[in-house]
This record gives C-alpha cells, structure tokens and sequence, in this order.
C-alpha cells in the first residue's frame, strides 16, 4: 500500500476508476463489506473506508465481498471456460464453435459475445473468423494456393473466401501477397490487460489496453508497414508473456525480445537510448536529450518518447521531468509511479 496514498485510492473509489481494480480494495465500515475500486455500489465518505491491499487482508479484518463487483474475482481476468476455447483455438484456429456447441457447454452465447465485444472489440463469431482468415494469410504468403486456404479455412466456395478476406485485410487474396501480417494478442498483468502486436521482425506494440492513443497507433503501424493487424498466433507471444510474467514478479530486469519499431531516425534514437536506463533509475528528459546528443531537444525528445509503442520494455517510464515530478505516461501517472517504485523496491 506504500505505491498509493490514501487520496490517490479514495478518488479512484469515487470515480469508479476500473484501472486500479486488483490493485487494492476498499472496506467499508458502516457496512462491513469490501470491494474493488470500480464498484457501481453508492460511495461512502471518506472516514468511512480502510484501504488493502490484498483480499485476503480485508476478509481477515471481518469484511465480507461485496455482491455487486464481486472482488475475490480477478479483475479483467479472462475466465477459465474461455480461456479452454482460446486454448483449442490456437491448437486448431480452424475449428469451429457453433452457438450449440456453447449451450452443451453450459456457455450462454450472448454472455461469450458481451466478453468479446469489450476485451476484443468483436463478437466471438468475428474473432473466430478472423483467426481462420488469419491462418489462410499466412498460407498464401508461404506460397500456398488461394482455393487451397480458402477450403482449408472451412469455406465452400471462394466468393464466401474473398469477401470475409477482403472484409478483414481491405484486399483480395491475390492482393494482398505485399502486406504484411501482424498478430494481436491479450495479455493480462498486474497492472491490467494489454495489447501486443509482432510481425515477422519481432514485437512492435504492447499498449495497456485503456490507452487513448491505440487506435491511433494501430493506424499508425498498419500505414507504416503496409500491414494488416489481426488476432492471431505469433512465436514472440509465449517469450513475452513469459518475460512479463517474470518482470511483474520482481526477478526479471532486462527484457531479451526481438523488436520491430518503425519510425523516424530521430525517434529511433530516442528509443533506443530510453533502453540504456537501468532497471529502478531514472533519467530526466534534459538528460536524455543530452545523451543523444541533442541537449536542445528537449520538447523532442519528451514527444518522441510519448510515440513510444512498446512499454515497458522500452521503459519511457523511467524518464521523468526535471523537477521530479512525474509527467506524460501514455499509460496513465498512477501506472508510472507504480512501475518506478516497484522498480526501486525489488532493485535491491
């Protein structure tokens, strides 16, 4: 509870603030129960509350769980029942779930398509149909047959083929042999989900999820690489997921990822001297400008980082202003201090 003070977490509560949910709760003295921060319940005043970090601390102080936001639940956390079909998809992104097939499995349909629409923002049918149709790309880049991908991809006839392909990557199959293909991917961290994006050359995006920028950013690469982005399998995911994991841990410091980040020679640069910052230190943007070079370009350099599309690795959270103070996180002020002070603690 050191990350946060207690005005910090009280307007969180107030404002119902979803991005702070797992990582402390609420308990509520009038009522005896506890909650997560984004809980719709009417709001209590301030004297009234006692701040946690873990669940399991409210519920040894006698609190009990809120009904209504339902805390010992993992926040954004993809449940199991889903988590098996994403698994059976990705050993056979062919396959094929009918909306009896989620009955028989005891899967409301409608509630799989609400899961979908706000942590994909599709409906399952459109997720299973882009995986298909990303697998067929994938087949005739390497040299495969339209009419092959097409039948192996479950369609019966290439018409269907086409449209669904032209529907998806804004061309025809034929078309479409100069694009490139980038994968997209969930990940879920302690801080909340997030994106990630990898093409041929390595990761090129990882995003928290609520960044206002991201479908700027998603353009923004499409454009720049003459690619297209869609949900689908990439050899980078399983090392990044693993790393991520390791980071949030406390036992990783260095990340060891192939990465992809187009943009100007300055902005590469840029990048690549915000990598030099070691783990649990932190540079001021004056100082970065000095380190490439440029100690006029402060102003650039501070936008440069602010384009950075890769957080985390390329750590644009350890550059702060030249006062102290903490300024321009993409992914919100509150997972920048976060992420500094966790790094200062487990530098030790």
């Amino acid at each position: 509870m050191d990350l946060f003070d207690d005005n910090i977490m009280y307007n969180a509560l107030v404002e119902k603030d979803s991005s702070f949910d797992g990582l402390f709760y609420v308990g509520v003295k009038t009522t005896g129960i506890f909650c997560r921060p984004a809980c719709r319940a009417r709001k209590p005043k301030k004297e009234n509350v006692e701040f946690f970090k873990k669940a399991k601390d409210a519920l040894a102080s006698g609190y009990r769980p809120c009904k209504v936001c339902k805390p010992l639940e993992k926040p954004d956390h993809t449940p199991d029942y889903i988590g098996q079909i994403l698994d059976e998809l990705t050993l056979d992104p062919y396959k094929k779930f009918k909306e009896q097939d989620l009955r028989n499995r005891g899967i409301e349909p409608n509630t799989l398509r609400r899961w979908f629409m706000k942590h994909h923002g599709m409906t399952f049918h459109s997720y299973q149909r882009m995986l298909r149709i990303n697998t067929a790309f994938k087949k005739i880049k390497n040299g495969e047959s339209v009419s092959a991908a097409a039948f192996d991809s479950g369609y019966e006839s290439l018409n269907g083929f086409n449209d669904s392909f032209r529907e998806v990557f804004g061309t025809s199959p034929t078309g479409s042999l100069n694009k490139q293909l980038l994968d997209l991917t969930r990940i879920e961290t302690l801080l909340g989900p997030m994106i990630a994006c990898a093409g041929e050359n390595g990761i090129c995006l990882l995003e928290f999820t609520d960044r206002k920028m991201l479908e700027t950013e998603f353009m923004h690469l499409a454009k720049r690489l003459n690619a297209s982005i869609s949900p689908g399998e990439n050899e980078q995911f399983e090392r990044l997921n693993h790393q991520l994991s390791e980071y949030f841990e406390g036992n990783r410091r260095q990340f060891d990822l192939p990465l992809h980040t187009p943009g100007s020679p300055f902005q590469q640069k840029v990048w690549k001297q915000l990598q030099t910052i070691p783990y649990g230190t932190t540079r001021t943007y004056k100082e970065q400008a000095e380190a490439i070079g440029k100690p006029d370009a402060v102003r650039a350099v501070a936008n440069a980082n602010g384009m950075n599309r890769i957080a985390i690795i390329i750590p644009c959270h350890r550059v702060i202003g030249s006062d102290g103070k903490l300024t321009g996180y993409g992914g919100g002020l509150w997972r920048k201090k976060y992420l500094l002070d966790f790094e200062k603690i487990h530098k030790k």
